[in-house]
Order: C-alpha cells, then sequence, then structure tokens
C-alpha cells in the first residue's frame, strides 16, 4: 500500500497511528522505568496502561466522529470534557495496578491517591484529541480540494459539452428559421423580441463561470429567456407551467442546470408530437433539500423510437456534474408522470443566498 492508498483508508490509517502513538508511549515509560531502576512489576503496569489507553481512545474516536459535524464550541467542550473523564479513570486504573502489582496490594490512606497525578493524564488524552482532530481535519479539508479540483475539471468539461449542445447548429438554424419565418410573415416586433431573447440567453451562457451557482430565481429567468425563445418555434405547442416555493427563489444551484433537461424534454416530448405539449417546472423546499422536478407530457421513456433516452446528452451531462459537484449529497432520478410523460427530480442541500 503506498501513502495515497493509506490516507484514503482512514480506518486503517487510524488504526496505524494509534497503535504507533501508543507503542510509543509505552516505549518512552519503559525507558524511564529502566533509568530509574523500576522493579519488573512496574513494566507490567505500563504494558496494562498503554492497553487501556489505546481502547479508551478508540471510545473517544467514536465521540468525536459523532459531534463532528456540531459547532466549534460544542466539539472543543466535548474534547475538554472527555479529555479529563477519560483521564481521571484512566489514571485511576493505573494506580489501582500500581498499589496491587508493585507496592503488593498496598492501601493508600486517602481516597484522592486513587487519582494522583490525573492532570499528567488529562494533558496526554488532550494531546492524543488534538492530534486526532487535527488530523481529521486536514484529511478532510484534503478531500475537499481534491474534489474542488475534479468539479472544477469536470464542470469545464461540462460547460464544453453544454454550449456544444445547447449552441450545435441544428437549435441555431431551428431559431434563425423561425426568426426569418417571422420577418417574411411582417411580424418584425415579434421577431426582434425573439433576436433580443437568443442574445441575452446566449449572452448569460457564454458569461457565466462554470463554478458559479446562481439563485434559482436567476436559473429560472435564464430558462424564461430560452422557453421564449423556443415559444417562437412552437408557438400554443409549447405550454408552460411554473410551481415554485418562494422560499426556493433563493437556493443556490448550479448555473443553467435546468436548461439540458429542458432541451431533452422539447427534444423527445414536444417536438414528434403534432399537438406539442406541456412542461412543468416545480420547486420546493422539504427538510433542508431544495427539490425540482422537470414534468413533460411526451411518450416518456422507451415507449417507441419517440420515446426518450435515459442516457440522452441532456441527463447524462446534468447528472455527471450534479456527481462531481455535490457526490452523495444529491440524487437525480427519473420516473414516469402521469398519465404520461417523464419526470425528472433533482434533490440538493438547501443552500439560501444569505448564508
Amino acid at each position: 500500500m503506498n501513502l495515497d492508498e493509506l490516507f484514503r483508508d482512514r480506518g486503517r490509517l487510524f488504526r496505524i497511528l494509534n497503535i504507533a502513538g501508543w507503542t510509543g508511549y509505552a516505549l518512552a515509560a519503559w525507558l524511564g522505568a529502566l533509568a530509574h531502576e523500576k522493579p519488573e512489576a512496574y513494566f507490567a503496569v505500563i504494558a496494562a496502561a498503554a492497553a487501556s489507553g489505546f481502547l479508551a481512545t478508540l471510545v473517544m474516536r467514536l465521540l468525536y466522529r459523532a459531534m463532528w459535524s456540531r459547532s466549534v464550541v460544542a466539539l472543543g467542550t466535548t474534547m475538554l470534557a472527555t479529555s479529563y473523564f477519560v483521564a481521571f479513570f484512566w489514571q485511576w486504573l493505573r494506580n489501582v495496578l500500581y498499589y496491587d502489582w508493585v507496592k503488593n496490594n498496598w492501601q493508600p490512606e486517602h481516597l484522592m491517591d486513587y487519582v494522583g497525578g490525573v492532570l499528567g493524564s488529562f494533558y496526554i488524552m488532550l494531546c492524543w484529541s488534538g492530534l486526532y482532530l487535527g488530523i481529521k481535519y486536514y484529511l478532510q479539508l484534503q478531500e475537499q480540494t481534491e474534489q474542488t479540483l475534479k468539479a472544477v475539471a469536470a464542470a469545464h468539461q461540462a460547460q464544453l459539452k453544454m454550449l456544444r449542445y445547447q449552441l450545435n447548429p441544428h437549435f441555431l438554424f431551428n431559431t434563425l428559421n423561425a426568426i426569418s419565418t417571422l420577418i417574411l410573415d411582417g411580424a418584425n416586433n415579434t421577431a426582434n423580441q425573439a433576436v433580443s431573447r437568443l442574445s441575452d440567453f446566449l449572452r448569460y451562457t457564454l458569461d457565466n463561470d462554470p463554478m458559479s451557482r446562481v439563485t434559482l430565481g436567476s436559473e429560472l429567468d435564464a430558462i424564461d429567456l430560452y422557453l421564449e425563445i423556443e415559444k417562437v418555434r412552437f408557438g400554443d405547442r409549447l405550454v408552460i407551467e411554473k410551481d415554485i416555493d418562494e422560499r426556493a427563489l433563493d437556493a443556490l444551484v448550479p448555473s443553467l442546470i435546468l436548461q439540458p433537461m429542458i432541451e431533452n424534454a422539447i427534444k423527445y416530448a414536444i417536438t414528434p408530437s403534432e399537438d406539442g405539449g406541456t412542461l412543468r417546472i416545480s420547486a420546493r423546499v422539504q427538510h433542508g433539500t431544495l427539490i425540482l422536478q422537470l414534468s413533460d407530457t411526451g411518450p416518456g421513456l422507451g415507449n417507441g423510437n419517440n420515446g426518450q433516452k435515459s442516457s440522452g446528452v441532456g441527463l447524462k451531462n446534468t447528472r455527471e456534474r450534479l456527481q462531481q459537484l455535490y457526490g452523495d449529497e444529491q440524487a437525480f432520478t427519473l420516473a414516469p408522470n402521469e398519465p404520461s410523460g417523464l419526470t425528472v427530480t433533482i434533490n440538493l442541500p438547501f443552500e439560501a443566498r444569505d448564508a
């Protein structure tokens, strides 16, 4: 196992470091006992102290892991209280063994003699706690840095895919053809509005940093520009419905996360149907999770040649981007829409703009 693999396997890394630490403690105590010519029974006390300390820190690790997501004050208070509590009983055990094994069952006159030296044990446990939390924080920081680098690389790739997908000749041809038709029909004002919407949408697409997050309200404004362009092509065949929770408008989402899914729905659900169809966009906040849904009234998944593909460019691109940005904290699911069509659901951690 190389160092990279060791740092990725945190359980094994902890065991190795913890065993090494308590072995070092036992070795240092053993050398000190040799220097002071302690009796042989004293070395058994050292071994028992090292073993009991090792076991006690396993329990401390479980507690710190449970408290890791709490506030700094709560974690610091827990560290101090736990270190002293464990040190108290650890020192008591060491003294009991010392009086029993080294002093041949000698009974001290005062009960406080059983916990004599607890301050030194407290420093040992406090140092262990500081090292554990410091190493854990460092590893988490390294992991976040690695995830950020991966997300940056994936976002740039996603941006290239997104631009290639959004600005393909087919999309531009259909839009410009619809604008040309409006001009020939004398609907110059409508054509001018369509050109303006196309310009605004392309500017938004090109100007946004692929790693930036925007409020859902801003995302929906950009989507409105795109949908107005598409309505020039489809007219009344394209019906848009929205059900947006006001609280969700301030939620932070990756820029242009909805557009590839909407284009996918238009391609497979609206275009093939002579009567067109309905796209419904909904957003709500529930139990700390932002839930985005896009539903259409098309043929759904796998219904004949016109059925949508779960591995379509828009859906695949969105799924990969969410995985890179949020890891296991997100969910991307496809489900049938009633009475027909497809519903795409995205679950993201809710983060408000003010936060």
